[in-house]
């Protein structure tokens, strides 16, 4: 199995070596020695039953996270009152910590953080906050939502320095799904984990990891491994190889499968019962 734009080996594939400029690994070797030849290699299966695909891959090109800009005010008050006040102006509190310099409490419009907000990738875009013609670099770390209305009412701005690498929690995308043999024959998709955290680049924040899922069959578990990672981006969990999803059998066919498994047990009783009865009579 493979996905298209890669190759794949099988398990028993023990040498290193080149192929159309693609670096192979054993299967054998630990996960950050595939990683750092970007390979990948055949399917085992595993104790839960699903496949383990690994794949080898060329790297991907990824599109950086867009920034936003908002105009922000400084703010002298702190304190539910003051916060209230500021609701009542179209504006939030908002904090800029970090680089080892004071915090900076700030009033920002609620309307535009909002649309930001929901417009994806807050938590993963660098932001520009201009505070009275002064301009920060930072990125949202925290925010707060009411817990009736929904609606935002604090968020946390972490300062981020020229050539600083970042911790964030970068979604998983899935590619191809309307092809996947597993999903057309009626398959689950169960999403493991909607984000992957990684060590990232400031400068270079990816928007998403992608994962094609064109070959992906029923029974197929895939890995970390299956995904080529930005240029410069590192994985916080390297001990293993964790999984991002699976594509499990429908109910009907796991009980057609069980029916079949069952009768084919019971046939092969019978017969042992009637050769054992069959030397009995001989003897």
């Amino acid at each position: 199995m493979s996905i298209p734009g890669t190759l794949a080996i099988w398990p028993g594939a023990l040498a290193l070596w080149k192929v159309f400029g693609y670096s192979i690994a054993r299967v054998s070797a630990p996960l950050e020695e595939i990683r750092k030849r970007r390979a990948k290699g055949g399917r085992i299966m595993s104790p839960s039953g699903f496949r383990t695909v690994f794949y080898i891959t060329t790297r991907r090109s990824y599109a950086m996270a867009e920034g936003y800009e908002l105009k922000a005010s400084p703010r002298d008050r702190v304190g539910k009152g003051a916060a209230r006040a500021l609701r009542r102006e179209g504006l939030i509190p908002a904090v800029i910590y970090g680089d080892k310099k004071p915090a900076l409490p700030i009033a920002i419009p609620l309307k535009e953080t909002t649309l930001v907000l929901h417009k994806g990738g807050f938590m993963t875009n660098l932001a520009t906050i201009d505070v009275d013609g002064e301009k920060h670099r930072v990125i949202a770390k925290d925010y707060q939502l009411h817990p009736v209305r929904d609606d935002l009412i604090h968020v946390d701005f972490l300062r981020v320095s020229k050539g600083a690498k970042l911790t964030v929690e970068i979604p998983v995308h899935f590619l191809n799904e309307e092809t996947s043999p597993g999903l057309k024959r009626g398959g689950v998709l169960n999403v493991v984990r909607h984000t992957v955290e990684m060590t990232v680049p400031a400068d270079a924040i990816p928007d998403a990891l992608e994962l094609d899922l064109a070959k992906a069959d029923l029974g197929d578990s895939l890995h970390i491994s299956a995904v080529a990672l930005p240029e410069g981006c590192e994985l916080t969990i390297t001990d293993r190889d964790f999984t991002i999803a699976t594509i499990a059998a429908p109910a009907g066919l796991k009980e057609e499968e069980e029916g079949e498994e069952a009768e084919a047990e019971a046939a092969e009783a019978e017969a042992e019962a009637e050769a054992e009865e069959g030397e009995g009579e001989e003897e």
